[in-house]
């Protein structure tokens, strides 16, 4: 059958760094909800849809971070523990439910206690506790495409240096290679987030600080010189930016920011209208660069799944994610419906949830096939349609959200009118033509950096300043003294505390309130070790041995912030392009 057109799920999977800071509520149970609710979940997907003779063809994001944590020997052992409680709390609920007299609750507990019991075997017996390893085999079958994204995730038109966004992505490569064996093709730009070059300076500075504007590279142009082939936007971007909204009005230092980048963007003048359906090349690179491809997010898949009025998982069948049954926090109501509050909710019905899938997922492909229609009857040459979604969607925050996918990639390779790939595969046979610039801005709500920054969070650029500053400052001074083994492993550890900072997770804590204590805490615990690992690198630098609680210090923060062992300080001295 003739194709007429492409379609990938682009799935971005991200949290951050939390092994050994905090378990419940905030901490090392946020990442085994995400495993034993989406990865294994996922996994199980995949493995399915292969067993079937279906290759789904996901392009798949797994951030450097996260894949350390779920490499980590600390991870698996973390994890095993939690599915015991959990198993344990879910006996405990059917017990007392059957003793209550109420055998719908009891009946779900059970589904519960199948659920962890299933998941805590696939993790041991076919994954091995190995869940990147697992991901990569599908890779090395041809059957999904894994990219990467910034090391830590940090907002890159934000940062205020270079280098920064360089070493963001240079470790992002090395802890691609170290894991996956081979060099990333994609990247998913952390929130989306993206900046042309010009002349930029902080939205925060201190009084005795003031910066004058300078030059700034684009973010592709990093993406470029690393061999990094294509990233994604959101389609506001590739229409010019028009999404941003009311946000800026709320805060003069976007304001001002944004000034600055209108100022000087002067888009490449349009031959044609640009679609989402398309890819282009991102044109501000500096010439002899390898050109850097783009993927447009379509907005009409996009709303299906993300619309708290019409997506699916807003259906009142589905499980509801905010109602939990504690101490053991299962849960066993369904959303029932949007203005329903927690005390309205009603009991979860499983075969009532999962009988909707289908038809769901039928919609779902016919949408794709009415956009490639359409595109293919308007442009006279097939597209494609990138549909990206954050991969805790799929299970954690959506319980049906696997199944559902499961049924989307089955009914799409049924119908046979769509060609599923990876987006490294479409690249492949189908090269863009156009070379188009795009605007500063994000996925983010409003479309530009307000989630990031605004009157909330604000005070947590002032210290990443100060800190990816003297982070360089140490860089130049020091790393070259290869033969102090000693200093080295300091300005590393440094180097660590930095990324860790850089994490775009705590503005975006602080700005939801879902977790602001949490994040709060976090960039000063790494500002504060950051700042004495620095002072412990010039005193070790300028020839004094450390002392006990120095080399204390060192020790309990290597040990804590265990991720990156390929970490390279020259990465933090100079540009490697200028």
């Amino acid at each position: 059958m003739k194709k007429n057109g492409s379609f990938t799920f682009v799935l971005h999977s991200h949290l951050p760094y939390v092994l050994s800071h905090g378990r419940w509520p905030h901490g090392t149970d946020w990442l085994n909800e995400a495993a034993a609710e989406t990865y294994i979940p996922l996994l199980n997907v995949f493995n399915r849809l292969v067993a079937e003779g279906i290759s789904p063809k996901v392009t798949l994001g797994l951030t450097p971070v996260l894949t350390e944590m779920l490499a980590s020997q600390s991870f698996k052992a973390e994890f095993k523990t939690y599915l015991g409680q959990k198993l344990e709390a879910a006996g405990k609920d059917i017990a007392e439910f059957e003793t209550l007299g109420q055998p719908d609750f009891a009946k779900v507990a059970r589904m519960w206690k199948d659920f962890y019991r299933n998941i805590y075997k696939d993790f041991v017996e076919k994954y091995e506790q190995n869940i990147v390893k697992a991901f990569a085999d599908l890779q090395n079958q041809g059957h999904i495409e894994i990219i990467t994204c910034g090391a830590t995730h940090g907002y890159f038109p934000l940062l205020s240096q270079d280098i920064s966004i360089q070493a963001q992505i240079k470790q992002a490569v090395a802890s691609y290679k170290r894991h996956f064996g081979k060099q990333p093709r994609g990247i998913w730009l952390p929130e989306c987030a993206y900046r042309p070059g010009y002349k930029w300076s902080p939205p925060v500075v201190d009084a005795a600080n003031k910066t004058e504007p300078y030059n700034r590279k684009g973010v592709e142009e990093f993406l470029s010189e690393n061999y990094i082939e294509y990233f994604f936007i959101d389609a506001h971007l590739l229409k010019g930016g028009k999404a941003i909204g009311v946000y800026l009005d709320r805060f003069d230092a976007l304001q001002n920011l944004w000034s600055r980048f209108s100022e000087q963007y002067k888009p490449l003048p349009e031959t044609t209208e640009k679609t989402p359906y398309k890819t282009y090349w991102v044109g501000s690179a500096s010439e002899g660069k390898m050109p850097v491809a783009v993927f447009t997010r379509d907005p009409k898949t996009g709303l299906q799944v993300w619309s708290g009025e019409w997506g699916y998982p807003g259906d009142g069948n589905y499980l509801d994610f905010h109602k939990k049954r504690f101490p053991g926090g299962m849960k066993y109501w369904r959303v029932t419906s949007a203005k329903a509050d927690l005390a309205d909710k009603e009991k979860y019905v499983p075969e009532a949830a999962y009988a909707k899938i289908s038809a769901q997922a039928d919609h779902f492909k016919e949408l794709i096939k009415a956009n490639l229609t359409e595109h293919l009857k308007t442009n006279k040459e097939p597209g494609i349609v990138v549909s990206p979604y954050d991969a805790e969607l799929f299970g954690h925050w959506w319980f049906e959200g696997p199944e559902w996918l499961y049924s989307v990639i089955k009914a799409i390779h049924i119908d046979g009118s769509v060609d599923m790939v990876t987006a490294g595969e479409y690249l492949n046979k189908s090269r863009p033509t156009e070379v188009i610039s795009i605007p500063e801005g994000s996925w983010g709500e409003g479309g530009y950096h307000w989630i990031w920054f605004n009157d909330t969070n604000q005070w947590t650029w002032r210290h990443i300043y100060e800190v990816e500053k003297e982070m360089i400052r140490l860089a130049r001074q020091y790393g070259d003294k290869k033969d102090d083994v000693l200093l080295q492993e300091i300005l590393k550890q440094a180097a660590r505390e930095l990324l860790i900072l850089e994490a775009s997770d705590w503005q975006f804590l602080i700005s939801t309130l879902s977790a602001k204590d949490y994040a709060e805490a976090r960039i000063v615990r790494h500002y504060e070790d950051f700042k004495r690992l620095a002072e412990i690198a010039k005193v070790k630098g300028g020839g004094t041995e450390l002392t006990v609680n120095d080399k204390n210090f060192l020790d309990m923060c290597q040990k804590r912030d265990e991720l990156f062992p390929d970490i390279d300080i020259a990465w933090f001295r100079e540009l490697e392009f200028k």
